[in-house]
């Protein structure tokens, strides 16, 4: 009776194997712990069913999202906005982890390059790892091409890198504020069209070569026919060469692929507290002054209402010769100026 048992078990186990491997990959990727949104569960769940003479101690049957310890529940404030001076960023110190204040003094305005630096709202690691690559790529494009990407190219070089992780547990939540510099770029969309246009003035330049050779007659004459030439060719090449926008940017960019451009953003759980200072404080002809005011005021009255935002605030300016960093401020000694005040 065991003999016969024994070989009962080895003919099942070897029906369940092999409709295992007649299982497609799709089934295998279904289960895996990182899923990026492109199909949801019960879309896969029907369209490939497990069989259930498959064994429960088989991987792929049993593998399930490990919960996290505890809720991650986390806020911060957060604001950018333009003017006649550039553009200006404020933000908080706070970084949170549920009712637990993590570090009271982190930097949540990172910068990118000279001209362009980004406010970050969401996960804390994910926004330095994500600050990190677009800082990188952005190098690379300069070292490339010889000269900077625009802001609003950042932007969407950003929103393409995030969009597959949609639906996952990342959460990123930028705003890049920087300063276009009015570099020459090409009137083609790619760079391929650039590639062509230098071939055809290559072609250009020999086409007016040979013909110069065959139709030159005395020395002087051919000098004076190579200088109209040049300067016909010089004014082609200028032509087809644009000069790109110069001045401000700011643009919102989250981890789903949303990609925004404004002239005042604010994000983070205080940020609907430091929108009623914003909104009403707010115009293009302010002054730096102003404008610095006007943002300490904004995050201060956000970290007096969200408890997820506080410590201190960060003050970052974008004008056409760079960033520049305010000495970060005690959010602290601006309430006991305004209990002065209320005296």
């Amino acid at each position: 009776m065991a003999l016969q048992d024994l070989c009962n078990f080895g003919d099942i186990f070897q029906e369940s194997v092999g409709t295992a491997r007649n299982i497609p990959e799709a089934g295998y990727l279904d289960e895996s712990p990182i899923q990026f949104g492109q199909i949801s569960t019960m879309q896969s769940s029907k369209m490939l069913p497990i069989p259930s003479s498959l064994p429960e101690s088989l991987p792929f049957t049993s593998s399930q999202a490990v919960p996290l310890p505890f809720p991650m529940a986390h806020g911060t404030t957060t604001l950018a906005f333009m003017f006649q001076g550039g553009v200006l960023a404020a933000a908080d110190t706070r970084s949170s982890c549920s009712g637990l204040v993590a570090c009271p003094a982190s930097q949540k305005i990172l910068p990118i390059h000279s001209h362009l630096v980004g406010t970050t709202s969401g996960t804390s690691a994910d926004c330095a790892l994500w600050k990190r690559i677009l800082s990188r790529e952005l190098r690379l494009y300069q070292l490339r091409y010889g000269r900077r990407l625009s802001t609003r190219g950042a932007a969407k070089l950003l929103s393409h890198m995030l969009h597959p992780f949609k639906g996952t547990e990342l959460c990123v939540a930028a705003t890049l504020c920087g300063w276009d510099g009015g570099d020459p770029d090409d009137g083609c969309c790619d760079h391929g069209g650039s590639e062509t246009a230098h071939s055809e003035s290559r072609e250009t330049t020999k086409t007016t070569k040979a013909h110069l050779e065959k139709t030159a007659g005395a020395p002087g004459e051919k000098v004076s026919v190579s200088k109209t030439q040049s300067s016909s060719f010089t004014k082609q090449q200028c032509s087809r060469r644009k000069i790109s926008f110069s001045g401000p940017s700011l643009f919102y960019v989250c981890s789903d692929g949303t990609r925004l451009e404004g002239s005042l953003f604010s994000v983070g759980s205080g940020s609907p507290y430091a929108y009623s200072i914003l909104d009403q404080g707010v115009r293009w002809g302010l002054t730096v002054e102003e404008a610095t005011s006007i943002a300490r005021e904004a995050v201060y009255r956000a970290t007096h209402r969200d408890a997820y935002s506080g410590n201190f605030v960060d003050v970052y300016h974008v004008t056409s010769k760079g960033w520049t960093r305010r000495t970060r401020e005690d959010l602290k000694e601006e309430y006991y100026r305004e209990k002065e005040k209320r005296r």
